[in-house]
């Protein structure tokens, strides 16, 4: 005859604990604590990537002399933009890279290194090294027409220290002293009209002497 199965004391109590903690969480009640050993913590999410998009103009568009000037105050921004085209007998020159980039100086850099241009939402573009938009190595473009680029450096330490960096497009080689690339050619004056010739008039009548009468002869006896 065959014994009943009897769990010994450990195993007994092991499945009262069990129990009750099922029966606290359909109740709701107090949880008891986990036998296992603590549980791991749930990893933080991490921010989605920024998407690279397609920048607001080509590199190319940046080839070229500039002259090169910064602000730190947005009241200063008119009179540095005439202080960096002051700049072009010494010009900041920026080409194309070997891979399609421009050859720019990052912060605190003695050479300059091949740079992307990358587009962002929002309409932004940013210049800096290969990476997603808006690192603290990039510089975010802040206006560009053709003729001034306008830079904000994306390290707060860094802008404290350069600013806000301005690009005045310098003229080409051999041409007038304070001309530049895209700036509008200013209107040649019209020619003064010439004065209208005055009516000839003729000339004023001098006035004539009456014809002297003379006598009527005497009659004939």
């Amino acid at each position: 005859m065959s014994r009943p199965y009897r769990p010994n004391l450990a195993t007994a109590t092991l499945l009262a604990l069990l129990a009750a903690g099922l029966a606290a969480c359909s109740t709701g009640g107090p949880q008891l604590p986990n036998l296992f050993g603590p549980s791991q913590p749930a990893a933080p999410e991490q921010p989605a990537p920024v998407p690279t998009l397609p920048p607001a103009f080509p590199p190319q568009d940046l080839v070229g002399r500039w002259g090169l000037a910064a602000y730190h105050k947005e009241e200063d921004r008119a009179r540095i933009e005439t202080a960096a085209a002051g700049q072009c007998k010494q010009p900041y020159v920026i080409t194309l890279g070997p891979t399609g980039g421009v050859m720019m100086h990052l912060a605190d850099q003695a050479t300059p290194s091949e740079l992307r241009l990358k587009g962002a939402p929002g309409g932004k573009t940013y210049i800096g090294p290969e990476g997603e938009p808006g690192g603290m190595q990039d510089r975010l473009v802040e206006s560009f027409d053709g003729r001034i680029l306008i830079l904000r450096w994306m390290d707060p330490e860094v802008q404290s220290r350069y600013g806000t960096m301005v690009y005045v497009r310098c003229a080409p080689e051999g041409a007038k002293r304070g001309a530049h690339v895209g700036a509008k050619a200013k209107p040649k004056p019209k020619p003064k009209p010439k004065p209208k010739p005055k009516p000839k008039t003729a000339p004023p009548l001098q006035p004539t002497q009456p014809p002297v009468q003379q006598p009527a002869p005497p009659p004939k006896q």
